[in-house]
């Protein structure tokens, strides 16, 4: 979402000059509008292509999920302590822990101070605050329970930024040693074979085939390796691109679900998206329609997503929702039964979030188990490469004895 910086006369008279995140600029000038100020001047922020690049792949327009966390967190003790919403978005401006926090909190509470409600000013900001997000909290000021709201929503967020954190940091380990494998190959095909080349060819001697490809190997690791490094990126990149377009990402997140390891384990991880959304959501009184249209947001597999919407569907004319989920066949049985014995009992927003915790518990074990197999797997295959680079140089070694003898 581009910056836009705008001149505007406020209630007052006054001239106020400002930033804030917009679509475009239509959309900047009927944010002041709203606000009640009168619009003079609205162009985009600047920074040229390396900011727009740098705001695109590592989202910096906005603020983090761990600083949204954090501040949810901090603005509902705020609340449940008894501040008033004026005074607690001051602290969190005055406490910020960067720039870019200090103005959204500012922003936030402008908007506030204006007259807008809370969700309308976090609405101003989309790639900071979700949809969701957006949702519980305009519900929680229509029902009088933003600080409750608040601290579910901080709760969600701990959890979701939890496990996607357990995740991260178990594959860490695994994805070093495969550069490492990766490395000490290289290493051994372009530096220390090539140390016994002129060796070999002094000698004259028939290589064995083992060594002579190896010696091929390392010739052309050493004369083409950046050109191919450079082709195995412009094909990650094209194959990000083409996954952004619905047919081709829709048949990945198909197939990835179908995986024999990996499929159970993002299966585990949609369930526990999904039940924790749903579950806050209806908690807090959201229609289960509406939810469910939140929802579909937060599911980032496009065939879980497609499964939303059928079970939207069946919702809407009054056939349930653990039905059309069971009839997908993507999201796991323990959430089918779950779902469909919170229906029955009128309890299916406790019985979503205690769903996700049993689904989450099990992506984290499931993780442990791939990281289990993972590690093992990595270092037998670099051992074994490696013993097959020193076994082909021993036997060209003993071949050079053989004929010298």
């Amino acid at each position: 979402m581009p910056i836009f910086r705008y001149v505007a006369i406020d209630k007052g008279g006054q001239l106020v000059r400002g930033t804030t995140e917009a679509a475009d600029e239509p959309a900047v000038i009927a944010w002041l509008r709203g606000q009640g100020q009168l619009p003079v001047r609205a162009e985009a922020g600047g920074g040229g292509f390396l900011r727009d690049l740098l705001a695109t792949e590592f989202g910096r327009t906005g603020l983090r999920r761990q600083e949204v966390a954090d501040l949810t967190r901090e603005l509902s003790i705020m609340l449940e302590a008894g501040q008033d919403l004026d005074r607690a978005l001051r602290f969190l401006t005055e406490t910020a822990p960067n720039p870019r926090a200090a103005r959204v909190t500012e922003q936030l509470r402008d908007a506030v101070r204006n007259g807008g409600s809370l969700a309308a000013a976090l609405g101003q900001h989309p790639s900071s605050f979700s949809r969701l997000y957006v949702g519980l909290i305009r519900a929680a000021e229509a029902g009088g329970t933003l600080g409750a709201t608040l601290d579910r929503m901080a709760v969600l967020l701990e959890r979701e930024r939890s496990l996607a954190s357990s995740i991260k940091s178990a594959l860490i380990y695994p994805a070093l040693l495969v550069i490492a494998a990766i490395g000490s190959i290289v290493l051994l095909l372009t530096e220390v074979l090539p140390q016994f080349v002129p060796l070999f060819e002094q000698s004259g001697a028939q290589l064995p085939t083992a060594t002579r490809i190896l010696i091929a190997a390392g010739d052309f690791v050493g004369a083409y390796g950046i050109y191919v490094l450079g082709v195995i990126i412009l094909a990650g990149v094209a194959l990000r691109e083409a996954l952004r377009r619905p047919g081709p990402r829709l048949a990945a997140d198909r197939l990835l679900l179908r995986l024999p390891v990996l499929g159970s384990l993002a299966r585990e991880v949609l369930a526990a998206r999904f039940n924790r959304t749903l579950g806050t959501l209806v908690v807090n009184g959201v229609p289960l329609v509406a939810a469910l249209g939140i929802v579909r947001d937060a599911v980032v597999n496009l065939a879980g997503v497609a499964a939303v919407d059928r079970a939207t569907t069946s919702a809407k004319g009054g056939a349930g929702l653990a039905r059309s989920l069971g009839d997908s066949g993507i999201f796991p049985v323990r959430t089918v039964h779950l779902l469909r014995l919170g229906e029955e009992t009128g309890q299916l927003g406790p019985m979503a979030l205690r769903a996700a915790e049993i689904h989450e518990e099990k992506a984290r074990l499931g993780v442990q188990r791939l990281v289990s197999l993972l590690v093992p797997a990595i270092t037998i295959l670099m051992g074994a490469a490696i013993a097959g680079i020193v076994a082909a140089l021993m036997l060209a070694m003993l071949s050079l004895n053989d004929l010298a003898t």
